[in-house]
């Protein structure tokens, strides 16, 4: 995107000191990191990042208490052991940092900062999800608990092409030794600078201020950041966000899906109710080949895979009748043909009858744990095919959210590379 907001205001990033991990404290960088805290869904997951390390990220983003007021507690409070023992420590001065993962397939580079808060309708930062309540709550809690933004948003703008601007600086920093490099079990290499030249720093800036962005990972996150600041009337370090804004014209991300698990609702039930409503499938592959009949079948309209009794169930060709009646008509194509309004209009609250609520239903990004978990406790996963990146942008450009968890950007910035805290600020 490179239409600026109104009135020519646009994206307004400022340095800031951040929050780091001391190597000489810890295991290595590798081992106190993490995915974003949606991501990090299954318990053994949460286990195995804290045992990695006594001073993971975790511990801050997922702390593990009987009550959310003591679990954020218990965070603010590892958070202030960690700086009294120096296992983190501020940097010396403000900075934009400039953030580089890598792996055998893809090269992924941005900018990290502080970002001015702005809402929807001003158009500088576009949402293309809806919330829940529910995170936004305890994400805010968190947040306020702490006085502290743990991990960065993961934002997207289109730039002009070639010449100067951000990514022409990022170009050029990536030339320097970095201030931290690391490489993850996931097989991605890490590499952070500071950028703390005024030159530089104002290069960036004044390039950002023309653009508009996606938000592609966080809208929890940035609606916690806009519910913050509308606590803290007079201006301070909360009109800002953490975010890492990434140049998709130069480095573009990918599109995934995300999954739902049905807790309480058995595989043999949901094909039941769909009998007659859908065309139904078995598919007796493994699932590599049934995601790729899944796609075929994404490809000419809304198609989902069942899981979660030892097989695979392609749902697709839904009755046009039924989709007439469940979705409302007063909202863009594109937006009444997403598999995600379909799922969730026509499927879970026609159908199925399925409350979005936590006790009923999980959105888990990793396909095979969304499978294991399925099969393991009797329920049903229902396997997404990605949404089509220029769907979401066209989309967003409307002011029209798709349904929460309907898109999975990547790769995702590791946890506990660079903090912010607001009491620096």
């Amino acid at each position: 995107m490179n239409t600026s907001g109104p009135a020519g205001q646009g994206l307004r990033l400022i340095p800031f000191r951040g929050l780091r991990y001391v190597p000489e404290r810890v295991g290595s960088l590798a081992a106190v990191t993490s995915p974003p805290y949606d991501v990090v869904v299954r318990p053994d997951g949460l286990h195995h990042l804290e045992s990695a390390d006594p001073y993971n990220i975790v511990r801050l983003i997922l702390p593990q208490a009987d009550t959310a007021a003591a679990r954020h507690q218990q965070a603010a409070q590892t958070l202030k052991h960690w700086l009294a023992e120096g296992v983190l420590a501020p940097d010396s001065e403000p900075a934009l940092y400039v953030y580089e993962q890598r792996n055998a397939e893809i090269l992924q580079r941005g900018v990290v900062g502080a970002l001015a808060l702005s809402a929807p309708a001003d158009g500088i930062v576009l949402p293309h999800e809806d919330v829940m309540a529910h995170v936004v709550e305890d994400r805010a809690d968190l947040m306020r608990t702490t006085a502290a933004h743990l991990e960065p948003l993961l934002l997207t703008y289109r730039s002009d092409g070639d010449g100067p601007g951000a990514t022409a600086v990022i170009e050029r920093t990536t030339d320097r030794p970095p201030l931290l490099a690391t490489t993850t079990e996931d097989g991605y290499h890490h590499r952070l600078w500071a950028v703390t030249d005024p030159a530089d720093r104002a290069e960036i800036e004044t390039d950002l201020a023309r653009h508009q962005a996606l938000i592609a990972d966080g809208h929890h996150r940035w609606a916690t950041y806009l519910r913050l600041q509308q606590e803290h009337t007079a201006p301070g370090p909360w009109d800002f966000g953490l975010v890492l804004l990434v140049d998709t014209a130069r480095y573009p991300l990918r599109v995934r899906a995300i999954h739902r698990l049905l807790h309480r609702l058995p595989v043999a039930d949901a094909l039941a109710a769909l009998d007659g409503l859908f065309r139904i499938r078995d598919l007796d592959v493994p699932l590599p080949l049934a995601l790729d009949t899944l796609a075929e079948a994404a490809a000419e309209g809304n198609a989902f895979l069942l899981a979660g009794d030892g097989g695979f169930h392609l749902v697709d060709r839904p009755d046009p009748a039924l989709l007439a009646r469940a979705i409302r008509a007063d909202r863009p194509a594109a937006w009444q043909t997403l598999d995600a309004t379909v799922l969730h209009s026509v499927l879970l609250d026609g159908i199925w009858r399925i409350p979005d609520a936590p006790e009923h239903i999980a959105y888990i990004h990793d396909t095979p744990a969304a499978v294991e978990q399925a099969e393991r406790h009797g329920a049903t996963a229902v396997l997404m095919h990605p949404v089509r990146e220029e769907v979401v942008r066209d989309l967003a450009r409307q002011g029209v959210t798709m349904p929460r968890k309907s898109t999975s950007f990547g790769p995702k910035p590791a946890t506990g590379l660079v903090l912010r805290s607001l009491d620096l600020d």
